[in-house]
C-alpha cells in the first residue's frame, strides 16, 4: 500500500495543477482603411493626440459587467497589446477611411493641425448581452475647443469573448463614424 502512496499523491497534484490556456485579443483594423498621401496641399490635418481609458480598462484582461454594479476583469482572456494603443490605432484607421480629404495621423503633423483627444469611459460586454462603448472627444481646432459625447449600445448576437471583441470593434467603428460626421461639418 505504501508503494502506491507516491503515485496517488503525484496524480492528485497533477490534477490540481491543470493549466488553462491564455487567449489574446486584438481589435481588427477596418478593411476599408486606406493610406493617404501626405502631399495633399491644403488638406485638413488631424492629429489623434491620445485615447485615454480608466484604470479598470487599462488592465490586461477584457472587462465584463456581471451585474448592474459588478465588473469582472478576465484573467485568461487578455488584450494582445495595451487597449489604449489599440483604440488609438484603429481610430486613426477608421477616421482615415471616413475622412478621405483629410490627413489623419497618430503623430504630430505640424502647426496647422487640429488635435483630437478621446476619453473612453466604457468599453465592455454586459450580462444582458449588450456591449457598451462610450466616452467623449475633444477637438482643438486652432484654439477653438469642441467637445462631444458618444454612446454606443450594441446587442451581442453570440456568446463568448470572440464575439464580444468583434462587437466592441463595431461599437468603436460607430463611434469613429460619429466623430468623422461631426468633423466634416466643421468650418
Amino acid at each position: 500500500m505504501k508503494q502506491w502512496l507516491p503515485l496517488c499523491l503525484a496524480l492528485a497534484l497533477s490534477a490540481c495543477s491543470s493549466t488553462s490556456e491564455l487567449t489574446y485579443y486584438q481589435l481588427p483594423t477596418p478593411v476599408q482603411a486606406v493610406l493617404q498621401s501626405a502631399s495633399q496641399a491644403g488638406a485638413p490635418q488631424l492629429w489623434i493626440d491620445q485615447v485615454r481609458i480608466p484604470d479598470y480598462l487599462a488592465e490586461n484582461g477584457l472587462v465584463y459587467q456581471t451585474t448592474d454594479v459588478q465588473y469582472s476583469i478576465a484573467t485568461q482572456n487578455l488584450w494582445a497589446s495595451p487597449l489604449d494603443q489599440q483604440l488609438r490605432s484603429t481610430l486613426a484607421a477608421n477616421l482615415s477611411a471616413r475622412l478621405p480629404g483629410w490627413i489623419v495621423s497618430s503623430q504630430p503633423l505640424g502647426n496647422e493641425q487640429s488635435v483630437l483627444s478621446v476619453e473612453v469611459t466604457d468599453f465592455y460586454g454586459r450580462y444582458d448581452g449588450h456591449v457598451i462603448v462610450s466616452g467623449e472627444w475633444l477637438l482643438n481646432q486652432q484654439g477653438t475647443l469642441i467637445k462631444r459625447p458618444f454612446y454606443i449600445d450594441l446587442k451581442q448576437q453570440q456568446d463568448g469573448y470572440d464575439a464580444m471583441v468583434k462587437v466592441l470593434a463595431q461599437g468603436w467603428q460607430q463611434a469613429a463614424t460619429q466623430i468623422a460626421a461631426q468633423l466634416e461639418r466643421l468650418p
